[in-house]
């Protein structure tokens, strides 16, 4: 079943200007009744690093959970932010950025490979102990600015390790724009028939002309998870390009609505209020 990510984090992580905790709130509870699967809404990381996210326990307690069946998804770095994430009931996924680029893991999260698995490991007994699931994102999972070794066997190597530890959730993330349709083909078509009790989702920065051939090769490689924004909003500031943002949810919706045998749960009017609401938010 096709399942599309909204993420309004992303879009609003690295923004220079503050949005204020009554927008913020306004604007998701707005996006939980769109009919998206997953809202990933906050993050529960230091404010020094993230300032637009250190209000997320204000967030989510004012977010409307009665009447939607989308979930939420909140961004931890630590054990600390998974231990202040897991007390809140609403939240039902906790997203972990683990990095197959050494560079990128340390100052993403200020630890290596190594002590960032050994952070998986404690936050994965953590979140099932609390009733949430892990959703481990391999960031630079299609090359990386850094000049370090990239190829379809580096990420299926940490593929296999994050496996044996039983990540059940995993997020290819192309973080600087760089995926191109023929190794996306490779990895999703390799990862998928050989990894079956791990889902498989795409977070996909991109240059607005190239968001097709990314969401196209990872469809037909079998993805039916995908993460995007309301009009292409967010990406990394490492990247150094205002072109490379998240992929737009319009197109993403727009794409699947022409697909045989997929069913949207998507309501177009409640979508379309949430798009004025970001055009007004994001300025």
């Amino acid at each position: 079943m096709l399942q599309l990510i909204e993420c309004p984090r992303d879009a609003m992580q690295g923004l220079s200007y503050p949005i204020s905790t009554e927008d913020k709130v306004k604007y998701i509870n707005q996006l939980l009744q769109v009919g998206f699967h997953t809202i990933d809404f906050g993050s529960f990381v230091s404010p020094k690093a993230i300032p637009q996210m250190a209000d997320t326990k204000e967030v989510v307690a004012q977010l409307n959970m009665d009447e939607t069946d989308t979930k939420l998804l909140a961004i931890i770095a630590n054990e600390r932010g998974a231990k202040d994430a897991c007390e809140f009931e609403q939240i039902t996924y906790l997203g972990f950025p683990f990095s197959v680029s050494e560079t990128f893991q340390q100052n993403n999260t200020r630890a290596t490979q190594i002590e960032a698995i050994e952070r998986i490991k404690s936050i994965q007994e953590l979140a099932i102990k609390n009733n949430k699931q892990l959703v481990v994102y391999l960031s630079m999972a299609f090359g990386n600015p850094y000049g370090e070794e990239w190829n379809t066997g580096v990420v299926e190597e940490w593929v296999h390790e994050l496996s044996n530890i039983d990540i059940q959730l995993l997020a290819l993330a192309d973080t600087v724009g760089v995926a191109r349709p023929e190794s996306i083909t490779q990895l999703f078509s390799r990862l998928i028939p050989n990894y079956s009790h791990i889902q498989f989702g795409a977070h996909f920065h991109s240059r607005p002309d190239q968001w097709l051939e990314k969401v196209k090769s990872a469809y037909e490689a079998g993805c039916l998870r995908f993460d995007s924004s309301i009009n292409g909003i967010g990406g990394c500031p490492m990247a150094k390009d205002e072109l490379v943002g998240n992929i737009a949810t319009e197109n993403v919706i727009s794409f699947f609505k022409e697909q045989p045998g997929i069913q949207l749960q998507i309501d177009n009017q409640k979508l379309q209020e949430a798009m004025k609401t970001a055009n007004k938010v994001f300025h």
